[in-house]
């Protein structure tokens, strides 16, 4: 039996991205707010100047053959240039794919090809690999743009290595293009994620899906226009680019932008400006509910710290909020949710914080018994038995790009999406999730799929064979495990298995425990049983 969200429903206009958050031509409201706050410069743009250098690049873009339907690459950590891009590649009609910052150039090339992106806008920061990736898919240099002012104070130079600045091309005066789309069917966004399973995917996100999710939390989170919100979660991720910067935009409070995390120069940029709404992931609460150096900053002003991105476990949460005097509260989503399908309001009651909160609004959610595939009656009271998650809304992706297999698999006939995790929900409709049924692994927030380690670990000569799972460290942390079957008579060694896939992939990818085994448990057909390899890790079996 399916359920539907508490929330009243909420309107979902028929209007672009860019149009939503910054309001139809001529009615920017809000214009002398400050947008941004870049913690590490202390520049501060206010919402005018963001929507005038969004037109201004939105131009230049357009000068250089960017046009709707066409997917601009941005590659940069999070600022406020980061966001006039963003902007800028929709309003020019093109749609944005946007690549960590600690992507490879192989990933940044890999990327590149997949999504046939036309152009790649990047930061000095991270040049190098962006340049190398570039020119490994074919980018023409004139179609690879800097962010940043070209005047040596970022280390690159006046010339930006060879290459224009966006700045530079939009002081140019080219005027926004005017385009025509289809909100529902346009894509805006192509981020990439392993869903349930495999190597990454392009997930087709049109204005539709980002608008209505903005719609479907804007109201409800319980954020006010004067708070004043960290934003230290990278924006080329999903939960950083919706609930960071398109709705701190829509709402017009101001960020407080940080490149990375690290703790001292987050508790610094927390104090000074005042922080009153922190977005982070678990990894970060376990920072401030239990490193020394926080009882050093003033976090008074500090109200709601809301996590998601990977589980956060509810003492951990109970110590966060005992420590700081705040209020905690968790989310739920995926990419393929645009991302955000599950939340807590900040004013909520008696909601635990290791729960995932309520469906949001104008969706609809059912449990499906994992074994059977039957559906889940709901409960009068207490609480469900298990069941896998699946979600039905305006914010359901429009499929993935160019895989319409993994597409079907993934949104069943009824346009239900099968999320992979397992949960249960409660007679008020507070959801839990419990398990997962899918292989992919979070680690602080990004996404390692076990498909592509595994593929890695076989190229190596010394291993016969391999699997890979989620684990959970020390500190109740995700982290991924290889167990390898050595070739017969060679001594391969843990530490040598760690080196080979740090030395192929971006850092959080890594292999952080390996196990040597006989054999890798599998299906007849050939899967990995990869539930045969948790239930080993749960039971403590030793390893070798």
């Amino acid at each position: 039996m399916s359920f539907a969200s508490p929330f009243p429903p909420v309107r979902i206009p028929d209007v672009s991205l860019f149009e939503y958050v910054f309001g139809a031509p001529g009615r920017l409201e809000g214009a002398g707010r400050t947008a941004f706050i870049d913690a590490a410069t202390g520049e501060r743009v206010d919402f005018q100047q963001v929507h005038d250098r969004v037109l201004a690049a939105a131009g230049a873009l357009a000068s250089l053959g960017v046009t709707p339907g066409s997917v601009v690459a941005l590659h940069a950590p999070n600022s406020p240039e980061f966001g006039v891009a963003f902007h800028a590649i929709l309003r020019a009609g093109a749609a944005v794919t946007t690549i960590p910052t600690l992507a490879t150039a192989d990933d940044v090339a890999r990327q590149l090809r997949a999504s046939n992106a036309i152009a790649l806008i990047t930061d000095p920061a991270v040049t190098g690999t962006a340049l190398p990736g570039a020119t490994a898919a074919g980018l023409p240099d004139e179609r690879v743009l800097l962010l940043g002012r070209g005047d040596g104070t970022d280390g690159v130079g006046g010339t930006g290595g060879g290459h224009a600045r966006l700045s530079d091309l939009a002081a140019l005066g080219h005027q926004p293009p005017e385009v025509d789309i289809d909100p529902a069917t346009h894509v805006a966004a192509l981020p990439y994620s392993s869903g349930t399973t495999g190597r990454p995917k392009g997930v087709r996100l049109s204005h539709r899906n980002l608008v209505a999710n903005l719609a479907q939390i804007e109201t409800n989170f319980g954020i006010q226009p004067d708070e004043m919100i960290m934003a230290v979660l990278p924006f080329f991720h999903i939960y950083g680019m919706t609930v960071l910067l398109n709705l701190s935009l829509r709402l017009r409070t101001t960020l407080v932008t940080m490149p990375r995390f690290e703790l001292t120069a987050f508790l610094e940029a927390m104090a000074t400006h005042r922080v009153t709404w922190a977005f982070i992931a678990p990894p970060i609460a376990v920072a401030l509910a239990k490193h020394p150096a926080v009882d050093a900053y003033d976090l008074s002003d500090l109200r709601v710290v809301f996590s998601g991105a990977a589980p956060l476990d509810g003492e951990l949460g109970k110590a966060l909020e005992d420590r700081l005097g705040v209020t905690v509260v968790q989310g739920y989503g995926m990419s393929e949710l645009s991302p955000v399908s599950h939340f807590t309001p900040s004013t909520a009651k008696d909601v635990p914080c290791d729960s995932v909160g309520f469906a949001a609004p104008n969706s609809e959610n059912k449990l499906l018994d994992p074994a059977t595939g039957a559906e889940i009656e709901l409960p009068s009271e207490g609480v469900s038995e298990r069941g896998e998650l699946c979600v039905k809304g305006p914010n359901v992706m429009l499929g993935y790009l160019d895989d319409a297999a993994a597409t079907d698999a993934m949104i069943d006939a009824d346009g239900f999406l099968h999320t992979g995790d397992v949960a249960t929900v409660d007679a008020r409709g507070v959801v839990t999730i419990v398990d997962r049924m899918k292989e992919l692994i979070k680690y602080k927030g990004y996404q390692v799929a076990p498909a592509e380690l595994e593929a890695l670990l076989l190229t190596h000569p010394s291993i016969a064979d391999a699997a890979v799972i989620g684990v959970r460290n020390e500190e109740g942390e995700e982290v991924p495990k290889a167990f390898v079957v050595r070739q017969s008579g060679t001594e391969l060694t843990a530490h040598q298995v760690v080196e080979f896939v740090a030395a192929h992939v971006a850092p959080y990818k890594k292999v952080r425990r390996v196990e040597f085994v006989d054999i890798v448990p599998k299906s007849a057909s050939g899967k990995i049983l990869r539930r045969e390899l948790r239930d080993r890790e749960r039971g403590g079996t030793p390893g070798r």
